[in-house]
């Protein structure tokens, strides 16, 4: 268990359970709904049980690092499922756009807890809204988004594609700077305080589960619109 406050831990389990419920809301049929939530308290469970055990922090040293190997990469392979086989693209295409667009309002949160992270020496100020991450944008921006896109109508589709490439690419900046500052071969930067938060339970539901979700919600957004924008 990572030695933090419990604020901490209240945010991680709060921020990780809004965005299920999000997401759950955003799937239009009922029986890949229960899926859903069957999965994610899963692998949720898979991770909390490896976490808990020393999996990730135990050798920082190893290649590839074990949070890529048995957390990452299996979301990434399932990701890459959803968006190109049969039953992945009936899935994604009846998914709301309108949840998928207030599933991020929890980067809000998240963003407060790396802050709060930051303050008891977890992770580096980098990841950090006074650092190098403007990801708390995003979910400040996201309810905004989704009240004038789907209830008034004032903000055009092409608008809502436009915010979800940049949303985008402030995920990915705060990804590239989270891998590269956290202890592992390919480090480098924030030696004097490493990224080691997402190595410990709960923060290692970040990169494992929130992470990929928010990531996907953008991906299935962006591909929905350019469809709609081409046909």
């Amino acid at each position: 268990m990572l030695p933090v406050s419990n604020t901490i831990y209240t945010t991680f389990f709060i921020a990780t359970f809004t965005s299920i419920i999000f997401f759950f809301l955003s799937i239009q049929q009922g029986s890949k709904a229960r899926r859903f939530i069957l999965f994610s308290v899963l692998w949720l469970g898979i991770q909390t049980l490896i976490t808990l055990q020393g999996v990730y922090y135990t050798d920082t040293q190893a290649i590839p690092p074990r949070i890529f190997l048995f957390g990452i990469f299996p979301m990434i392979i399932f990701m890459v499922y959803l968006f190109f086989s049969k039953k992945g693209k009936e899935f994604t295409d009846n998914l709301s756009l309108e949840f998928l667009t207030r599933i991020h309002i929890i980067r809000v949160p998240v963003e407060i807890a790396l802050y709060q992270l930051y303050l008891e020496q977890k992770v580096p100020q980098l990841m950090t809204f006074e650092g190098r991450n403007f990801d708390i944008l995003a979910g400040i921006t996201a309810p905004l988004m989704a009240y004038l896109v789907f209830k008034k109508n004032f903000v055009s589709h092409k608008i809502l594609l436009v915010w979800n490439i940049i949303c985008l690419g402030l995920l990915v900046n705060i990804v590239i700077n989270a891998i590269l500052s956290a202890p592992s071969p390919f480090q480098k930067f924030a030696f004097e305080q490493p990224n080691v938060a997402i190595l410990y339970f709960p923060v290692s539901w970040l990169p494992t589960f929130i992470v990929p979700l928010v990531l996907f919600s953008h991906l299935v957004v962006i591909q929905k619109l350019l469809q709609k924008k081409t046909s």
